[in-house]
């Protein structure tokens, strides 16, 4: 039977959905949702969307806009005042002017657009899109609402001992060997604790690794929450029994029960609970690179993400109750790192690691699909000689100090490269046995490592400002708020 706290609760998102549904009706509104898991690129994704939108850039995937059916889109005040506004222009500027990509956003953010349009039967109307911006480690701490401290510990320790998360995780499980659960609770014990349990999962986040599941998230994104109580607590190997008043178990306890108070039911309830479309961005290229490990690892961590959402078509009734994410795109970011032969296999191996969840979602009626994509295109194709051989090639600016055969790029020169193709055979791809390919030679064989290149060299005509290139954006958009535009 429900608590009079979950109760309440589930009359305050009633309220807020029924108040949000009215004033859809008469002025209707899109939320998206966009997050990703760190340096997936959702700074980028919404830039080069709101970028291309506002100046009519070429998406002929995006039936509306390649209909003419779009007479333009432009910014307006956000909704929420508590919320801070996506720095656009800034993040423009970055990406144009500087040729930088811009830094990572560790917080929540927003922006409205406003886009106005004529409908299939030629009436003129205007749809809001409000985007929301999180970080996808929020979304993966959803899950500890339905958790016990107990089940957490126990699931997280595993973890923590399986694969290459074990010597990453040594400092911290040694510091645990040393802790008592049934001791007297203990400040210092939990300070250190909590420090090292940080200090692995960001060891697990780098990039020799890549691992994706990796709450809580606001460890590795305190913000003003950093040194807080709510902050300060780790999993204990825990005995048989309860724990006893005023012992560490019960003061880790406590503080892990504060953590979903003041920092996941907040977000759930004022953001996460009111989107209507959601796209999770995913590096899964990083992951190619950290071998098999890291592909399992995030493959649970996308059905972790993908468990979170409500999922079902939104209906009259079930937005007075509740409002679902009846859309959601997985896209594989940084297509342009491949040549475009290999961005299918980008795609199997992205549908195979939420094949299980998608297949749970689409059982419910919601509209799940997968893309690869560059919101931000970096590199052109072109066929390179080698020997008696045409390599399908990429061509782009590493960015300076990366790093080949022993040699630093200097971040100015233009070079081609062979990325190589990415296996057809998934099973050998999960199991290890195909991470090789970056060049055709049978003596030349290395693991996949992509080189990161700079955002392209954009030219002027006159005034106008340049259009970003990009891949499959448009087919993304179309997928997203397509069928709002009708």
């Amino acid at each position: 039977m429900p608590s009079l706290s979950e109760l309440v609760e589930e009359a305050r998102l009633s309220a807020r959905a029924l108040l949000d549904y009215g004033d859809g009706l008469f002025n209707p509104t899109l939320r998206l949702g966009v997050t990703g898991l760190s340096r997936a690129g959702k700074t980028v994704f919404i830039t080069a969307l709101v970028h291309g939108l506002t100046r009519g850039g070429r998406f002929p995937v995006f039936e509306s806009l390649a209909t003419g059916r779009i007479a333009g889109a432009r910014l307006s005040p956000q909704p929420d005042d508590d919320i801070p506004r996506f720095a656009y222009e800034e993040h423009l500027r970055t990406l144009i002017e500087e040729r930088r990509w811009p830094n990572s956003t560790v917080d929540i953010s927003e922006l409205r657009l406003v886009i106005d349009y004529q409908r299939n039967n030629g009436a003129e109307r205007k749809l809001t899109l409000d985007i929301v911006d999180y970080p996808g480690e929020w979304l993966l701490d959803l899950p500890l609402l339905n958790k016990t401290y107990e089940e957490w510990s126990a699931e997280s320790l595993a973890l923590s001992r399986r694969g290459p998360r074990a010597q990453l995780a040594a400092a911290f499980l040694a510091h645990l060997a040393t802790l008592d659960p049934n001791a007297p609770e203990n400040e210092q014990a939990t300070l250190i604790s909590a420090r090292l349990f940080t200090d692995y999962l960001r060891a697990c986040r780098d990039d020799r690794f890549a691992m994706s599941l990796l709450p809580p998230g606001r460890f590795l994104m305190p913000g003003n929450l950093a040194g807080s109580p709510a902050l300060t607590f780790a999993p204990l190997d825990l005995p048989e029994g309860h724990a006893q008043d005023g012992s560490l178990w019960a003061m880790m306890r406590r503080r892990y029960e504060a953590y979903k108070d003041v920092v996941v039911r907040p977000f759930f309830r004022d953001h996460f609970s009111r989107l209507d479309r959601q796209i999770v961005l995913v590096d899964a290229l990083s992951a190619f690179n950290a071998g098999p490990e890291a592909l399992h690892d995030l493959e649970a961590a996308l059905a972790g993400i993908l468990d979170c959402f409500r999922i079902g078509r939104s209906t009259i009734l079930s937005a007075l109750f509740r409002p679902r994410v009846d859309r959601i795109l997985f896209a594989a970011t940084k297509a342009d790192h491949l040549h475009h032969l290999s961005h299918d296999r980008l795609e199997a191996v992205l549908r195979r690691t939420v094949s299980k969840a998608v297949a749970r979602s689409e059982l419910t009626g919601a509209a799940v699909d997968v893309v690869a994509l560059a919101a931000v295109r970096a590199t052109k194709e072109a066929l390179v000689q080698r020997g008696h051989e045409k390599l399908p090639s990429i061509i782009g600016t590493p960015a300076k100090g990366e790093l080949a055969n022993g040699e630093a790029f200097d971040g100015e020169t233009e070079v081609a490269t062979f990325p190589g193709d990415l296996p057809t055979d998934l099973d050998r791809l999960f199991e290890g046995g195909a991470f090789r390919g970056l060049s055709t030679d049978a003596a030349d064989k290395a693991d996949y490592r992509f080189l990161r290149f700079r955002p392209p060299l954009l030219e002027r005509n006159g005034n106008e400002e340049p259009a970003l290139p990009h891949i499959r954006l448009d087919r993304a958009l179309q997928f997203l708020i397509g069928d709002r535009l009708q």
